[in-house]
C-alpha cells in the first residue's frame, strides 16, 4: 500500500531576501542561519574599488558579495525558507530585480552607524509593494537605539516591524525570520478577510 501524503506532510518553501547596505552583515546572517553550507559569491575588495565603494565604518572589510548569498533553513518541521542575500553596493543593484522575483518579502538589515545606507533598500521594497522587516544588526561598540527610534529615523510605516538582532547569532537571526514569517501569515489572513 502506497503512503498517502496529507497537505500538512508536504513542505512549504518560501523565498526571502536578506537585503541592506554594504557591510551590514547580510552574508553573516545567511551563514549563521543556513542548515546547509551557504553559497557565497564573495570577492576580495581590491584597490580598484577605491572611490567607488564607501568603506567608512567598515574599514576592516576585505571581501564583498558580488552576486548573492544563498542558504536554507527549515522552520516548524515542513516550512523551508530559501534565503537570498543581496549584494550591498550600488554597482551590483541590477541583481536585485532578479533576486526579488518570486520572493515573498525581505529582511532589511540596518547598521545604526550608517543608517542612511538603509534608505535605498527600504525604497526598493516600498516601491514594489513587497513586505519587509527591518532588523538592526547590533554591532559591537555601536550605539543602541530603540526600534521605535529607528522607525522614525527611517520614516517607516506602522506595519513594518523593526527588531534588534545579532546577525552572527543563529538564535537571534532565527527570531527575526520567525517574526517575519508571522507577519507574512498575518498579512495573508488580513488580505483574505477583505
Amino acid at each position: 500500500m502506497a503512503y498517502k501524503h496529507s497537505e500538512d506532510d508536504l513542505p512549504t518553501a518560501l523565498k526571502i531576501l536578506i537585503a541592506g547596505g554594504f557591510g551590514v552583515g547580510k552574508t553573516t546572517m545567511v551563514a549563521s542561519l543556513s542548515e546547509v553550507d551557504p553559497l557565497r559569491t564573495e570577492e576580495v575588495i581590491t584597490a580598484e574599488s577605491v572611490g567607488i565603494d564607501d568603506l567608512s565604518g567598515v574599514e576592516g572589510k576585505s571581501t564583498t558579495t558580488v552576486a548573492l548569498d544563498f542558504g536554507r533553513i527549515t522552520l516548524a518541521g515542513n516550512l523551508i525558507l530559501y534565503l537570498f542575500g543581496t549584494p550591498g553596493q550600488d554597482r551590483f543593484w541590477f541583481v536585485w530585480d532578479e533576486l526579488a522575483t518570486g520572493a515573498l518579502g525581505a529582511v532589511v538589515l540596518a547598521d545604526t552607524r550608517r543608517l542612511a545606507d538603509s534608505f535605498p533598500s527600504v525604497d526598493f521594497f516600498e516601491k514594489r509593494g513587497m513586505p519587509f522587516l527591518v532588523a538592526v544588526n547590533c554591532f559591537d561598540g555601536a550605539k543602541r537605539y530603540r526600534p521605535e527610534d529607528i522607525r522614525v529615523a527611517l520614516d517607516l510605516d506602522d506595519d513594518v516591524r523593526v527588531m534588534l538582532t545579532d546577525a552572527r547569532d543563529r538564535q537571534s537571526a532565527k527570531e527575526v525570520l520567525i517574526a517575519f514569517v508571522e507577519d507574512l501569515i498575518r498579512r495573508a489572513r488580513q488580505g483574505g478577510d477583505e
